[in-house]
């Protein structure tokens, strides 16, 4: 079988002065296709250093890391770049969101650093926004949106380049209860309906159960 994406042996360490320490000990893990992750684990147990890593916005010390089969840990920066915009999507806790651009210019960011046209994408920009709930907000800017409204469009900018992945780092950690539960309804749609692979981060037992497979980190071991 065929893994989306992969980790062998890795590990993660950080120089404390003359101490190094493990933040990443061993890692082995292989993500399926169209599966909804969970990775849960207490303060510290090194679960969003292991989502950095798998999504190559962090080095692993050692071991190697695989998108689609190719050897993350091996490519140049320029090809990891296009990498990330193009096979994986990101969603954080914050939205990450420019301010002075509207819903529908955050959203087409990664397109317009790709050097692609934006004209290209209106069919897939109508439909995201769509999907998202935001037809009528796309010419508000953050500040005019609530913070589910954000998440929202930080999970419609993740959805524009199409990619095979999306990595999700606590996306209800600053929504209440409500909205939380509607971000995440959300996020098990699109697995379902766009086959996307989702793999977050979360301290939510609530949000984890919206995925298909949970993964539990503790000191720095899955």
């Amino acid at each position: 079988m065929s893994y989306v994406v992969e980790a062998i042996g890795l590990w993660k360490s950080y120089q404390l002065g003359s101490e190094s320490v493990d933040i990443l000990k061993d890692i082995h893990l292989q993500i399926e296709q169209g599966r909804f992750y969970s990775i849960m684990g207490p303060s510290g147990s090194g679960k969003s250093t292991l989502l950095y890593l798998l999504g190559g916005l962090d080095k692993p010390t050692k071991g190697h890391i695989r998108i689609n089969g190719k050897e993350l840990t091996a490519m140049k920066d320029d090809e990891e770049s296009i990498m990330r915009r193009r096979a994986i999507g990101f969603v954080f806790q914050f939205y990450n969101l420019i301010p002075n651009l509207n819903v529908e210019e955050n959203i087409m960011l990664p397109i317009l650093l790709d050097g692609k046209k934006i004209k290209d994408y209106d069919k897939d920009l109508k439909e995201i926004l769509d999907i998202v709930g935001l037809a009528e907000r796309r010419k508000h800017t953050p500040r005019e949106l609530s913070g589910g409204q954000q998440q929202r469009v930080a999970i419609a900018r993740a959805l524009i380049n199409s990619p095979d992945i999306i990595l999700a780092d606590e996306p209800i950690g600053n929504l209440d209860s409500k909205t939380g539960t509607e971000i995440m309804k959300l996020l098990r749609e699109i697995n379902v309906q766009k086959g996307k692979t989702i793999i977050q981060v979360t301290h939510s037992k609530e949000a984890a159960e919206y995925g298909t497979d949970l993964i539990f980190v503790r000191d720095g071991k899955i």
